[in-house]
């Protein structure tokens, strides 16, 4: 009996370890801007494409917008130079990254006490009160191949767990461009500026008051990026270097985390949307070179960034971002 407490304990701390990365990981302190960099923009955004990270570029009247278009966990076989884009980042006079969002203390504890909430479907309903049953067939055909029973568990959790644990995504890869980008930017006295942050109380209110049906297009798209196998994450990180877009958005993994909260919560996704075309507008009155990093699902979606940022008149140049229908 202790012995299946002690793996029950275990198994939680897991579970809510990767609620937790979740909640943290998709949405800093200010640095100083540096003195006009000595390159011209032109030096600056070659030297930053050198990298083989997509990117995009948008003139303005004092200087000029790159946006870098990120994915999560590039595979350590993607053959990019981050050292590239690090010395971009150097001459730049400031860069944009993400936020995360603001957990106070107390935010913590409610993740503790409303664990089940999170980690449970309600009521002690199961999958199959949701789910059709070729759903719940699939489901069970998984539940079989990796020894787990994903019966009682949240769709969403239950999605993370097949994409971070069962495909193993996010194993041997390289720093994501915030990283690469956050840590030149730091070295070089560069200016950070990030969106404001998400209250941690307000995704843990969303999170906990969502309808469980509401996470079955995350389950979904998790169990078939797992079903196809690890050949969709190398796949995803050849076609973002090849600057391949519409087949980064199409690959299957990447459809899956696009699937998944907080990117799929409308109204969570709209107001992460609103806040990077706002941040990179107001970017555009300053003089020199800004570096955002941004990332590729919310740049190039359909009614994404660069969407929105050219219904809004920007000329934006670099790969094209929509497919051959679009």
């Amino acid at each position: 009996m202790q012995d299946s407490r002690d793996t029950y304990s275990i198994m939680h701390t897991r579970h809510l370890a990767l609620l937790l990365a979740a909640l943290a990981a998709p949405l800093g302190a200010q640095g100083t801007a540096q003195d006009p960099a000595p390159q011209s923009e032109n030096a600056i955004l070659v030297t930053a494409q050198r990298s083989g990270a997509p990117m995009w570029t948008i003139d303005t009247e004092e200087g000029a917008i790159i946006l870098v278009g990120e994915i999560r966990a590039v595979p350590q076989a993607t053959p990019w130079r981050p050292d590239r884009l690090e010395e971009a980042v150097g001459e730049s006079q400031r860069v944009i990254l993400r936020s995360r969002p603001k957990f106070s203390p107390g935010d913590f504890f409610r993740v503790m006490f409303r664990a089940g909430r999170f980690l449970k479907l309600p009521d002690k309903s199961v999958a199959g009160d949701y789910l059709d049953e070729a759903q719940r067939a699939r489901l069970a055909a998984l539940e079989a191949e990796y020894d787990k029973d994903y019966d009682r568990s949240s769709f969403l959790m239950t999605g993370f767990d097949l994409l971070a644990r069962r495909l193993d995504f996010n194993d041997d890869t390289l720093d994501d461009a915030t990283e690469v980008v956050k840590d030149a930017a730091k070295k070089a006295d560069v200016e950070i500026i990030r969106p404001p942050r998400f209250r941690g109380e307000d995704l843990l209110d969303s999170l906990s008051e969502a309808d469980p049906r509401s996470h079955i297009p995350c389950l979904e798209a998790a169990m078939t990026a797992t079903e196809i196998g690890p050949e969709i994450i190398e796949a995803r990180g050849l076609a973002w270097r090849r600057f391949d877009i519409p087949g980064v958005m199409e690959n299957p993994l990447e459809i899956a985390l696009g699937s998944c909260w907080p990117w799929a919560d409308p109204q969570l996704g709209e107001e992460i949307r609103g806040i990077w075309v706002d941040s990179i507008t107001q970017a555009m009155g300053e003089d020199g070179v800004t570096v955002a990093v941004v990332p590729l699902r919310v740049l190039a979606e359909p009614d994404g960034v660069l969407d929105m940022l050219e219904g809004q008149g920007a000329v934006i140049m670099g790969p094209d971002w929509r497919g051959p229908d679009e």
